[in-house]
């Protein structure tokens, strides 16, 4: 079984919210973790299809197929990897795709496993070619081949490794190159959360935490997590902070909707930095269309933070567009802001409340 140091051993990159985190929260996001299938929220078809393919591993006395998860940031992929360790009775071993620069670094860790760990590899997308490279015969036939030397005189030496199965995540699955993808032998894509599901996932964590949580608290605080647990359970533990302090304890609708109006997050799940984006968009460019890099130069952000953090889920929720021309705001962005939109404006009326 893996021990508790495992999970301690997750690098800051594997873990990271990205700019809307508190760091100081990833210890807590640890114990929030489910450690069982049963106790993993959402994904009900792929935690069926996992659930098959480990069980019927283990029945034939067989090492399960690699397995890759897909998908954004926050919904699972790393909690389901530390399950299926759990479900195997195995260790795990976790890296991620940067860490993993030379061929030496991928084959030190390979040949320190033991037969039926568990590798995970976190971002796998971003591994370097060389050592991609050397994990396809890892993958395949359980071995790699270490050069000593250079030139002519080069050697090759085989080193054999005792079955495991590799677990990669990548939130990029485009980014994946085909050879590498062909040798998983299991393929899961993490879907967003209804807001039902977020309900339990926010009731499960209050209960481990010992937040006193109301249901139209944990409703209220669902609705507002952009279809993600790990939003959801970052909102929870703020809006506990604001009910320990400025209320009784308890966490209300009314008691969540003032804390996370202190936190800045509106009725939508968008923040300070998305409305940022929205508000510049209309403000400065008239609704678009603009390029990626001067909408992130309006708002004093990377091009790649404000594609790859905001973008995403204002897509999604129909505030904003992605034409070859640029991006452009819709009718609801403008009404969301208070504003009336122009009448060639895309989309149509005001916005509701997102639900997968």
């Amino acid at each position: 079984m893996y021990e508790e140091e495992d999970w301690a051993s997750v690098p800051a990159d594997s873990v990271s919210l990205g700019p809307h985190e508190d760091p100081g929260d990833r210890d807590v996001e640890t114990t929030l973790r489910p450690r069982k299938l049963s106790e993993f929220v959402g994904q009900a078809r792929v935690r069926e299809q996992l659930e098959l393919v480990l069980h019927g591993a283990l029945r034939r006395g067989d090492q399960p197929d690699h397995v890759l998860f897909s998908g954004p940031p926050g919904l699972g992929k790393t909690s389901l990897s530390m399950i299926i360790a759990q479900e195997l009775g195995s260790a795990i071993r976790v890296t991620s795709g940067p860490a993993l620069e030379k061929p030496g670094d991928l084959a030190a860790m390979l040949s320190n496993l033991t037969e039926g760990d568990v590798l995970f590899i976190d971002e796998i997308h971003r591994i370097a070619r060389p050592a991609e490279e050397m994990l396809y015969l890892a993958m395949e036939d359980f071995r790699v081949d270490i050069v000593v030397g250079k030139g002519p005189g080069a050697t090759s030496i085989p080193l054999e490794l005792a079955p495991f199965t590799l677990v990669g995540a990548t939130t990029r699955s485009g980014a994946l190159t085909g050879p590498l993808r062909d040798r998983f032998g299991f393929t899961a894509h993490m879907e967003f959360y209804t807001p039902d599901e977020l309900d339990q996932v926010v009731r499960r964590s209050a209960g481990i935490l010992g937040v006193d949580l109301r249901d139209d608290g944990a409703a209220e605080i669902a609705a507002r997590s952009r279809g993600t647990p790990r939003i959801a359970n970052r909102l929870l533990r703020r809006v506990r902070d604001y009910a320990e302090v400025r209320a009784e304890g308890a966490v209300t609708r009314e008691v969540a909707r003032a804390a996370l109006q202190v936190y800045d997050v509106d009725e939508m799940g968008l923040d300070r930095l998305d409305r940022a984006v929205l508000r510049a968009l209309i403000k400065s460019f008239h609704g678009g269309p603009v390029g990626i890099s001067t909408l992130a130069v309006a708002v004093g952000e990377e091009p790649s933070t404000v594609e790859e953090v905001c973008e995403p889920y204002l897509v999604r929720a129909g505030f904003l567009a992605r034409t070859p021309r640029g991006r452009v705001a819709t009718a609801a962005a403008w009404y969301h802001l208070g504003m009336t939109p122009p009448a060639n404006t895309p989309g149509d009326g005001p916005p509701t409340l997102f639900e997968q």
